[in-house]
C-alpha cells in the first residue's frame, strides 16, 4: 500500500531554529505550518529548507551510473583530528530521526543536542561511489544555535528510553534526490561529530534490485545512551545505580526517538554502505528502503526482480517475514549477504504520541503480554512448539554459532553459477572470510517445502560460546518451489569485502587482493542472476577477477 506525505524527523541534542544563512547554494528560508497527519507527532512550525539539489548540469539525474559521475566527498567520515566523535557522556553532539525513511517532496525533521550553547551545522550526504569518495555532498544548514536538551530515564516497567526533542532543523527531499541511504552529520564549532542515517526512497519505481536497511535490528543494538548510568538495547543495560548491568537489565521495548550512540554510526552499518558503495559503482539499477517500509507496506518486494539485505538484519515482524515470503513464493529473489537473520519476531508498536512503528517490542521470553496472533516476541524457531516458523524455513539455512576468531571459507560446488570466473577449485580456503556470526544447514529444522538447496561453502570454525564444539558454516543458495531463488552468504564478512577502504569499514579485517577480488566476482555473479541481467553491468572491480 502506499504511504500519504508525511513531515520526516531527525532529532540531534541542542538545537535552536535556524534563522537565514546558505547552505551549499544560495537558499531562503521560510516559516511554515505543514499539516500532519493525526497519528504524526505535532511539534511547532520550524524553518524549512528547500533543499536545492546539486545536479550536474541542474537537470534530473535519471540514473544512479549518472548520479556517481557527480564530485565525491569524504567528509561523511569521521576524523580524529578534525571532527572527534561525540561521547554520550558528555553529550557534545547527538541527534535522531523521526523516521527511518522519506519520499520525494517529504519534510525531514532533525532533533538535536549540543552539550554547550555553541553553533553546529547539518550536513547531508548521499553514500555511494561517487570516485572512490564514498559519499556526495548534498546540502549543508547554515550555522545553527545549539542547545542541550534532556536525556530521558529508562520506563520502569519495559526500559524504553525514549526522546521528545523539539525540531532543530529540517529539509524537504527535492525529485532529484535519488533514492539512495543517506548520513546526516552533526558537527558542532568545536568539532564534535555525530550522525544518523536516513533512506530516501523511490517506492514508485520498480528498480531491478531492492537494497533493504535494517533500521529494526539497528535499535536492538543501540545502547543509547553509553553513560554508564541510562543506557539499555535488547541485549543489556545499566544498572539502576550505574555500572553495566546483564541480560536483566536490558529494555524490553526500545524506541527509534533517540540518538545512535557515541558517533551516531549503527552496529554493523558498514556491512549495508559497503554494498551500496559497490553496487553503486558497477552501475547497478538499484533503489533503497527501510525495515521499516518492509513492515507497513510502503514497499512491496514482490515489486523487485532481486531484493538484497546486505547487513545484519535479525529483527523481524511478522508482516515483515509475510512480504518476503510472498515475493518469493511469486518468484523473486532474496539475497542475505550477512548471517544470523530473520532470528528474533518484533512486533512495532506506536510512540507515546502516537506515531505508529516508533516502538519496537521483543521480549525474548514467553512473557511478553500482548503476543497476539503472531505469537509472542522470541525466536522465530521458537514460537511454535514444534519450531516450525524457524528461519531455514524461509531463508534454506540459519543461524548456528558465533565466530571466536576469523576462519576461512571453504569453497564447495565450485561449478556453480556463483562462482563462475572467480577461479576457485572445490576446498579452496579464502582466508578470514568467516567471522563474527555464522548460519548453516540444519537438517533437524524445517526446510522450504520442495525446494532445491546447493551448498557452496563448508567452513569449520569455533563457536565462541565455552564448551562448544567446532562448527560447520555454509554458504547457500535455495531454489524454492515457486520459482524465487534465496541466497544466504552465512557470514558477516561477505559484504566487507566488498571495498577496499578499512579506514572506512571501522575494522581490523584485512582481506587479501585475491579474496576481496573473489568475492567481488561471485556478488557480481549473484546480483547479474537475481536481477535477471546474467551478471555485473558494469566495469568495475565487481566485473572480473584481478
Amino acid at each position: 500500500m502506499s504511504r500519504p506525505p508525511r513531515r520526516v524527523v531527525l532529532s540531534l541534542l541542542g538545537i535552536g531554529a535556524a534563522a537565514g544563512g546558505a547552505g551549499t547554494g544560495a537558499v531562503a528560508y521560510t516559516l511554515r505550518e505543514t499539516p500532519l497527519p493525526k497519528t504524526a507527532r505535532t511539534a511547532p512550525a520550524v524553518p524549512v529548507m528547500p533543499a536545492e539539489p546539486i545536479a550536474a548540469n541542474g537537470t534530473p539525474l535519471r540514473s544512479i551510473a549518472e548520479e556517481n559521475r557527480l564530485p565525491g566527498s569524504r567528509g561523511w567520515l569521521p576524523d580524529a583530528t578534525v571532527r572527534r566523535a561525540s561521547d554520550d557522556r558528555t553529550g557534545d553532539i547527538m541527534g535522531y530521526a523521526a523516521t527511518t525513511s522519506a519520499g520525494h517532496g517529504e519534510v525531514v525533521d532533525f532533533h538535536i543536542s549540543v552539550a554547550r550553547a555553541r553553533t553546529y551545522r547539518v550536513a547531508v550526504y548521499r553514500i555511494g561511489h561517487y570516485g572512490g569518495r564514498g559519499a556526495r555532498l548534498m546540502t549543508t544548514s547554515p550555522p545553527l544555535p545549539g542547545r542541550r536538551r534532556t536525556v530521558p530515564a529508562p520506563d520502569p516497567g519495559t526500559g524504553t528510553v525514549a526522546c521528545a526533542w523539539p525540531v532543530s532543523w529540517s529539509v524537504r527531499i527535492p525529485d532529484d534526490w535519488r533514492s539512495g541511504l543517506y548520513q546526516a552529520v552533526f558537527t558542532s564549532d568545536e568539532g564534535h561529530r555525530s550522525s544518523t542515517p536516513f533512506v530516501v526512497r523511490e517506492p514508485q519505481r520498480a528498480s531491478a534490485l531492492l537494497c533493504v536497511i535494517p533500521f529494526t535490528t539497528y535499535q536492538a543494538y543501540n545502547m543509547w545512551p553509553k553513560d554508564r548510568k541510562s543506557g539499555k538495547n535488547l541485549y543489556g543495560g545499566y544498572r539502576p545505580g550505574g555500572g553495566a548491568g546483564g541480560f536483566e537489565h536490558r529494555a524490553v521495548e526500545v524506541s527509534f526517538d533517540r540518538p545512535y550512540s557515541g558517533s551516531g554510526t549503527p552496529s554493523w552499518f558498514n556491512m549495508d554502505s559497503s554494498f551500496a558503495r559497490w553496487a553503486e559503482e558497477n552501475g547497478h539499477n538499484i533503489t533503497y528502503a527501510s525495515s521499516i517500509d518492509l513492515h507497513d507496506g510502503t514497499v512491496d518486494p514482490a515489486r523487485y526482480p532481486a531484493v538484497f539485505f546486505p547487513g545484519h538484519d535479525e529483527y523481524w515482524s511478522k508482516p515483515m517475514y509475510d512480504a518476503a515470503a510472498r515475493a518469493v513464493a511469486s518468484g523473486r529473489n532474496l539475497a542475505f549477504l550477512g548471517a544470523n537473520n530473520v532470528y528474533f519476531h518484533i512486533r512495532l508498536e506506536q510512540s507515546a504520541k502516537g506515531r505508529p512503528n516508533r516502538i519496537m517490542a521483543c521480549y525474548k521470553t514467553p512473557d511478553d503480554p500482548s503476543p497476539g496472533t503472531a505469537g509472542a516476541t522470541v525466536r522465530w524457531r521458537e514460537i511454535r512448539a514444534d519450531g516450525a516458523l524457524a528461519e531455514q524455513r524461509l531463508l534454506g539455512i540459519q543461524f548456528n554459532g558465533i565466530v571466536k576468531k576469523p576462519a576461512p571459507l571453504v569453497v564447495q560446488s565450485a561449478d556453480h553459477w556463483l562462482w563462475h570466473g572467480t577461479g576457485v577449485k572445490n576446498g579452496e580456503r579464502l582466508p578470514d572470510m568467516i567471522g563474527v556470526e555464522a548460519d548453516a544447514y540444519n537438517g533437524n529444522a524445517p526446510e522450504p517445502p520442495g525446494a532445491r538447496r546447493v551448498l557452496l561453502a563448508a567452513s569449520r570454525y569455533t563457536d565462541s560460546r565455552p564448551g562448544s564444539a567446532p562448527r560447520t558454516q555454509n554458504t547457500a543458495v535455495t531454489e524454492q518451489s515457486g520459482g524465487g531463488t534465496v541466497f544466504m552468504a552465512g557470514t558477516f564478512h561477505w559484504p566487507l569485502a566488498l571495498v577496499d577502504d578499512d579506514r572506512y569499514t571501522n575494522t581490523r579485517l584485512r582481506l587479501s587482493p585475491a579474496t576481496r577480488a573473489r568475492i567481488r566476482r561471485a556478488t557480481a555473479n549473484l546480483t547479474g542472476r537475481l536481477t535477471g541481467g546474467g551478471g555485473s553491468p558494469g566495469t568495475g572491480p565487481g566485473s572480473a577477477v584481478r
